[in-house]
């Protein structure tokens, strides 16, 4: 009894310890200040307001370029190019897939012609073996490095174990794909 006590005490300073000193900053050896960096040339120091510090600050003259003749010419005179539109992201959610085990829905995002993620918005629970098993079909096909965005289609493999839940994510992703075409 006594020594059950005793474990449990060292445990619990030894945690409490460990705590302390991990939530602590500074307190560990590589806490170290990070010098900031020095003003390039084309950059003047301004002050900073009730610190005296400097911060650098670009300088508002433009910066002259050279042509293809290596003649020098402003910047201003020169039309800013503006970068090529980028397509909005479009979220597409596939219809709710009933199997035996429960619900199945699957959301996707598109950009432009990419699908970029997937994620599951419903899959079957209620028992420890029908979670543990959309939780396998969830982490092999969802997010931005699911099996959905690598292949780019709802040509996936199916989870050993879990093969109607699969069935049932690959239509819901199938019909959002093609939702969003």
């Amino acid at each position: 009894m006594r020594r059950a006590l005793l474990a449990i005490t060292g445990l619990a300073a030894s945690t409490t310890a460990l705590v302390v000193f991990k939530a602590a900053p500074g307190t560990g050896h590589l806490a170290q200040a990070v010098p900031a960096p020095a003003p390039t040339a084309t950059e003047k120091a301004e002050p900073t307001p009730g610190k005296g510090a400097t911060k650098p600050k670009a300088s508002s003259s433009p910066k002259p370029t050279r042509s293809a003749s290596g003649a020098s010419r402003s910047g201003s005179s020169a039309a800013p190019k503006t970068p090529a539109a980028q397509p909005s992201p479009s979220t597409v959610v596939g219809p709710v897939v009933r199997n035996e085990f429960g619900d199945v829905q699957v959301r996707i995002t598109v950009v432009g012609d990419e699908i970029v993620n997937a994620a599951a918005l419903r899959l079957p629970r209620g028992t420890a073996q029908s979670d543990q098993r959309s939780d396998q079909v969830d982490s092999r096909y969802s997010g931005t490095v699911g099996m959905v965005v690598e292949r780019q289609s709802a040509d996936l493999d199916t989870v050993s174990g879990a093969t109607a839940t699969s069935d049932a994510y690959r239509r819901s992703v199938q019909a959002a794909i093609d939702q969003a075409r």
